[in-house]
């Protein structure tokens, strides 16, 4: 079972979900600014992805700017839970596979899911 926390409205997100369907995968969609992920699930991602929360915020979203998060040292905790309440922060898209994930960008990043 793979699983995409996508955005279509992304055309890094739209085409890496493409890729997994071109293989004959039809994975689990989640529309994760529609479905946040909970705090739990994210910090399970995060460790999946091996990386910080800090790592898979987009920087250049209205949000990042207007919360000043470039000038704040955040815990992983209240990192994660930013992420929770504005999820427009979470970087697009992540695939999941089990105990594996990938970050599709670029979107060939998912072959190795594959």
């Amino acid at each position: 079972m793979i699983k995409i926390y996508h955005n279509p409205r992304c055309s890094k997100s739209r085409q890496t979900l493409a890729l997994i369907q071109e293989s004959g995968v039809e994975p689990q969609v989640i529309e994760y600014l529609k479905t946040p992920p909970t705090a739990e699930e994210l910090d399970s991602l995060l460790k999946k992805l091996k990386r910080e929360p800090q790592d898979l915020m987009r920087k250049g979203e209205d949000i990042y700017r207007e919360l000043k998060l470039s000038e704040r040292e955040l815990s992983r905790e209240e990192a994660i839970a930013l992420m929770v309440e504005h999820p427009k922060l979470i970087e697009r898209p992540i695939v999941v596979k089990g105990q594996q994930a990938v970050l599709g960008r670029p979107p060939e990043n998912v072959s190795a899911l594959l």
